[in-house]
């Protein structure tokens, strides 16, 4: 959910907003992430790649919320003299200690749009977590981790985003999150995206596949730097291959694409009922009171041509409205993005309006001919 800054900035920018920052759901509609993923899913064709880097996020809030309540628990409720009953327990309360408060952020790629302090929190939550797993694996008995997680059953963390949910699959009271959870998404992501052959899998280098897999598989890794090179190459690809259509759909039109071909087909059929009423009137001679019936159509078919040419209608526009898909509109609530398609609308009727004109007063006073 987008935090108070983030709608101060949305009044705040003037300017169309970046990936990210529809990603992370600072924007409104009718580029929010709910039209990218209706975009994706319509258009590009290409949603699997959205719900992967959406299931990696909720990965990342998976173990973010994993060890910050495993740290306030530990910190707050252990005894300083329990804490110096066992060496590897004393050596994962220090990790705690070191790990410092974890930010429950928007997660992000972790190359490109990370600032140093929030790549180093990435880096050392995972750290944490390949330590924990570790010395789990060794002293099941012994280890603070897993005295935790003996005292949870794995909780249900739905998305809170359209796509579909993969928050592990749990029973616990109070929304607390096991290490069986990040385990089970970990796996989750891996046989439904990365496998090949798997459910929904997407195109990826070879060999960044391969090493997805061993470091799971294998090594028996389940941190969130598993699937960083996988989700900086989404999103780039997203960036490169997808976004830009989107705002040129979304923040320049105001129609889908089913919407546009129809209004290709009334334009046809109000062009061709206009010409012909027209030439009948001319070649008639018919007076120009009555010829002047001939603007209908005219305006009709400019309007509906018009729209289908830059893809805005502009009566919706001005009454700030967006088709998200045929025939179903939504108001459109980002403030840049509702001045500009205004500013379009000016346009696009004022060109509509000219072509009507032109085409009516050519019609109207040319001299007619009595066949």
């Amino acid at each position: 959910m987008a935090s108070p800054d983030s709608f101060l900035d949305m009044e705040q920018r003037n300017r169309l907003p970046t990936l990210f920052e529809v990603l992370s759901r600072r924007t409104l509609a009718p580029v929010d992430l709910f039209s990218f993923y209706i975009y994706m899913r319509d258009q590009q064709r290409s949603v699997d790649y959205l719900d992967f880097w959406l299931d990696v996020s909720q990965h990342m809030s998976l173990c973010r919320h994993y060890v910050r309540e495993l740290r306030r628990s530990v910190l707050v409720a252990t005894p300083d003299m329990e804490r110096a009953d066992n060496e590897r327990s004393s050596a994962m309360l220090e990790n705690l200690e070191n790990l410092g408060d974890i930010p429950l952020v928007e997660a992000g790629p972790s190359r490109l749009h990370h600032n140093e302090k929030d790549r180093d929190a990435d880096h050392r939550l995972s750290a944490f977590l390949r330590s924990e797993g570790h010395i789990s694996s060794h002293s099941p008995q012994n280890s603070v981790g897993s005295q935790q997680s003996a005292q949870r059953t794995p909780s249900n963390d739905p998305r809170p985003s359209t796509g579909n949910g993969n928050g592990g699959d749990s029973n616990s009271p109070g929304h607390t999150v096991g290490r069986n959870d990040i385990r089970a998404s970990a796996e989750k992501i891996l046989y439904t995206y990365l496998l090949p052959g798997s459910e929904r899998e997407i195109i990826l280098p070879e060999t960044m596949v391969s090493t997805c897999i061993n470091l799971i598989e294998d090594d028996g890794r389940d941190d969130p730097e598993v699937f960083d090179p996988a989700k900086d190459y989404v999103f780039q690809a997203m960036e490169r291959d997808a976004f830009p259509g989107f705002l040129q759909a979304k923040a320049l039109g105001n129609l889908v694409p089913l919407s546009i071909l129809a209004r290709l087909a009334f334009a046809l059929i109000s062009f061709g009922g206009g010409f012909w009423g027209a030439f009948y009137v001319v070649l008639r001679n018919k007076p120009r009171h009555i010829r002047c019936w001939v603007i209908l159509p005219f305006v009709v078919a400019s309007y509906f041509i018009i729209s289908y040419q830059y893809k805005i209608d502009p009566v919706m526009a001005f009454i700030g409205y967006s088709e998200y898909t045929f025939m179903n509109w939504a108001p459109i609530r980002e403030p840049y993005v509702r001045k500009l398609l205004n500013k379009r609308a000016v346009v696009t009727a004022l060109i509509a309006f000219l072509t009507a004109t032109a085409l009516s007063i050519l019609f109207i006073f040319v001299p007619g001919t009595m066949l």
